[in-house]
């Protein structure tokens, strides 16, 4: 099928499909143990999507969402994979989500914190990635807690524990994965929000955004992001439902 030459000016201007992929969310992208290039739903989807437009893929990488958000500017990527949020979407044009995932808290065994409900007391300190998903939602909702934020969600863990903080705030998968191996510590049940992860490019891209959430809508109703889900051992995340239309 001919792809619009608009479509093609918006999403690959420089000849290449560069993706921009966020390895601070485990659930989405992975590192290959063989040669380190980026796999996961992310990348399935990345390279589906050059194939249908007819280019090469250039993976740019990045250790946490922020990160990606914070050079949307700087023409380094066309194509990103990131949470859906009012700030973001302020300079960047988001699809429908394709995938649901939960942001919630780990805490010590011996934490009294055992409820979603409980953090927000100005006594409690979380650790946060700086600028991740569930960072700006904390932001925005928590009116006495303390956000102690580090560069990644990798590095938010560690300052939890470093600093002997109260909690800290993340992805479930990654939290539950962390409780698994290093005992005494306890993934909170439930959520605090629903984390809804998009296809996105930059702003005023209007005919590559349109294209890409025919695209998103077409991959989750073909079984294509399921099957990236589930081959890539992320069986805890969701498949979003289709967009109203």
């Amino acid at each position: 099928m001919t792809v619009a030459s608009d479509v093609l000016q918006e999403l690959a201007p420089k000849g290449v499909v560069r993706a921009a992929i966020n390895f601070g969310n485990p659930v989405l992208a992975q590192r290959n143990p063989d040669d380190g290039s980026p796999q996961g739903v992310s990348a399935d989807l990345a390279h589906e999507l050059a194939n249908r437009l007819g280019m090469k893929i250039e993976f740019v990488t990045f250790e946490g969402a922020g990160k990606v958000f914070a050079v949307t500017r700087e023409d380094v990527w066309d194509l990103a994979f990131l949470a859906v949020d009012p700030i973001r979407s302020e300079e960047i044009a988001f699809t429908s989500p394709y995938v649901v995932i939960e942001g919630t808290y780990i805490v010590r065994d011996e934490s009294p914190l055992r409820e979603q409900s409980q953090f927000d007391q100005s006594e409690v300190r979380i650790a946060v990635g700086k600028g991740a998903a569930y960072d700006l939602f904390l932001t925005r909702h928590l009116e006495h807690a303390q956000l102690e934020r580090a560069d990644t969600s990798v590095a938010a863990l560690e300052l939890f524990v470093e600093a002997d903080l109260e909690a800290a705030a993340g992805v479930r998968q990654p939290l539950a994965d962390f409780a698994a191996t290093h005992p005494g510590y306890r993934v909170i049940d439930g959520r605090f929000t629903s984390i809804n992860q998009a296809m996105a490019t930059v702003g005023g891209r209007r005919a590559g955004q349109q294209y890409l959430e025919d695209f998103v809508e077409e991959m989750k109703a073909s079984g294509f992001v399921q099957a990236a889900l589930e081959k890539s051992g992320q069986t805890g995340a969701s498949v979003a439902p289709p967009a109203d239309k």
